[in-house]
């Protein structure tokens, strides 16, 4: 299994811990998911406005990080085998290689299906969207051989907007598999399960400026 995790330097901390917190479970390497070489390198042209909040035309909506869209480029750039992508602002609590107890050939993404429509303010105020399957897309392994992931362009992942992205579009609801919420647990959203493998800090964390101490911040600063 190969492993992505989403880079923004607005979130360089929070990356640094995610990479910290796998370290300590795992010896499992990962590759940075950064917009900066996907952009030199062609692959990813997709418009977005990056004065004051970043504005994803394609999407005619705001987005909170740079890789909202690229995380879907991981078939692509893996070609082959298992992937997973994590967002940056999370914190491994244990080894993620332990998720391909959960691999099932027949399905193209296996992924928490979370019941979550996260509208107002996160990350110390910055406009999240609502769309079907928010979050869905946050902790997600691909099964790069299934041929249902074909569908996926790169041209797609430039030019459709984002809540058809992370809504899973191109897939039918028989090749999406499904993850136990341990694998994602949206931290002071959803229960705590009894163990959980990943803390997704979906409304940000210690990390930014000005945020107001929250439950489980702990979780994060130990990593730090």
């Amino acid at each position: 299994m190969k492993l992505y995790i989403g880079y923004d330097p607005a979130e360089d901390r929070a990356y640094r811990s995610a990479v910290s917190s796998l370290e300590k479970h795992s010896i499992l390497s990962h590759e940075r998911l950064s917009e900066d070489r996907l952009r030199s390198s062609g692959l990813l042209t997709r418009v977005v406005d990056k004065r004051g909040q970043m504005y994803d035309l394609p999407s005619n909506a705001p987005c909170s990080t740079e890789f909202a869209t690229s995380r879907f480029m991981v078939p692509l750039l893996c070609q082959s085998g298992w992937a997973m992508f994590v967002d940056c602002d999370i914190v491994f609590l244990s080894d993620p290689t332990s998720i391909m107890s959960h691999a099932d050939k027949n399905k193209a993404v296996i992924v928490v299906q979370h019941n979550h429509i996260g509208r107002g303010k996160k990350m110390v105020g910055m406009a999240q969207t609502a769309y079907p399957r928010k979050n869905w897309s946050s902790v997600m392994l691909f099964n790069c051989d299934h041929p249902a992931n074909q569908r996926l362009s790169l041209r797609d992942i430039n030019e459709r907007p984002g809540r058809d992205l992370h809504a899973f579009y191109w897939l039918h609801n028989d090749e999406i598999g499904s993850l136990p919420v341990e694998w994602n647990w949206l931290v002071n959203v959803t229960e705590k399960p009894l163990h959980p493998k990943i803390a997704h800090f979906t409304n940000g964390g210690p990390w930014l400026d000005g945020w107001e101490s929250a439950p489980n911040d702990n979780l994060w600063e130990q990593y730090a």
